[in-house]
């Protein structure tokens, strides 16, 4: 009986795994592989708020997408109101009115601001009032009297820089709107007063008289010294122009 020969040693693996990476197992020895994957639970912080993300959302954040996802910040200037929009301070031109309407410088009213922060709403609104109540209607013809009140505004604003005025043409443009008031004023009682012929002149005198005042003491400074009365004189035919669109005459 011949003893039994060396054993031969196994045959190697057709493949190594290197460092532990893959292990090859038998198709017996292997488990179903049945299962699912499931999708990570991500959360955004949102100003403190935990909100939780799609898979949608998920899947173009990983795939360098995110910022179609982003919401940009409403910019606080986009929701002023419409009057802060247009430039419109109703106090401002409350104030003004008041200025107008008052000239005398006992009231304490500080006057300059008319001339020295004008604007354009607040005349314009007095322009329009005045062509309502001198047209009775007539909506056609209020082009007219905004016509003369830019061309005479204009006409005053050269006339003063020719004299040699420090004065722009939108502070002219404001205090001369704004001086319309007076004739407003007048104007309902001229209608009480119609029928008393010297009465009814008076008042028209009167309210030129004050419209007037309102514009010059504001228009003309000092800077003209001898001159004012070159000035002072087209305000008042300005004032009478447009009272005889109220009156017709």
């Amino acid at each position: 009986m011949q003893p039994p020969g060396p054993q031969q040693p196994p045959p190697p693996p057709l493949f190594t795994p290197n460092n532990g990476d893959f292990t090859f197992v038998s198709s017996a020895d292997a488990e179903d592989p049945s299962g699912s994957i499931t999708t990570p639970d991500v959360k955004l912080n949102l100003g403190g708020e935990f909100i939780k993300e799609s898979s949608a959302t998920t899947f173009l954040r990983q795939r360098g997408y995110g910022w179609l996802l982003e919401v940009e910040d409403d910019d606080p200037e986009d929701n002023k109101p419409l009057l802060e929009e247009l430039d419109i301070d109703l106090k401002d031109i409350y104030y003004k009115i008041r200025c107008v309407l008052m000239p005398m410088p006992s009231l304490g009213f500080n006057r300059q601001v008319v001339r020295d922060n004008p604007d354009f709403w607040g005349p314009l609104a007095v322009v329009l009032f005045f062509s309502m109540i001198s047209l009775y209607g007539q909506f056609k013809v209020v082009s007219w009297i905004i016509t003369i009140w830019i061309f005479g505004s204009l006409t005053i604003f050269l006339l003063a820089r020719v004299l040699g005025g420090e004065v722009a043409y939108g502070q002219v443009l404001g205090v001369i709107g704004y001086s319309l008031l007076p004739l407003i004023v007048i104007a309902p009682v001229l209608l009480v007063v119609g029928s008393f012929e010297m009465v009814s002149t008076l008042i028209k005198l009167f309210g030129v008289f004050w419209a007037a005042y309102s514009a010059a003491s504001l228009l003309v400074g000092e800077e003209f010294k001898t001159k004012k009365p070159l000035l002072i004189y087209p305000i008042f035919l300005l004032y009478i122009y447009f009272l005889s669109l109220y009156t017709g005459v």
